[in-house]
């Protein structure tokens, strides 16, 4: 069974967040699926925290190297159709991009985004918990 998981669920189980074990229960013997864009959110994400200094970059390249072996099937998504989406949702299309592969694999959510946990509920996406 494959599983699309956003950036804030891989962002906290390479940081070692307190959701990371319940993220490793909920996805385990599962296979996982992204959009490509989650490369460039994870660069994002940590770029924001060198800016509020929470993130060396020493910890950053560690956090990459986990992430590196998480085994991510990347989907590309239509910027078309993820577009289209955030219009109507009114997010931004980083989120819409994660809709757009869990409606085009057929798959369940898994994230630790609240605004994207309702957006994807609201148009018939299950979402997996991983709060700890």
């Amino acid at each position: 069974m494959y599983i699309t998981i956003d950036t804030s669920a891989l962002i906290a189980a390479i940081g070692n967040e307190a959701s990371k074990q319940k993220i490793i229960e909920v996805t385990k013997g599962c296979s996982l699926c992204a959009p490509a864009s989650v490369h460039w959110e994870i660069g994002n994400a940590f770029s924001a925290m060198f800016k509020r200094q929470k993130l060396s970059i020493a910890l950053a390249k560690q956090a990459l190297a986990v992430y590196r072996e998480i085994p991510v099937k990347y989907i590309d998504v239509p910027i078309e159709r993820a577009l289209e989406i955030a219009h109507a949702q009114n997010m931004y299309v980083y989120d819409a991009y994660l809709i757009q592969c869990a409606q085009q694999t057929g798959t369940a959510l898994l994230t630790l985004d609240k605004g994207l946990k309702a957006v994807a509920e609201k148009m018939g996406i299950s979402v997996l918990e991983a709060r700890p």
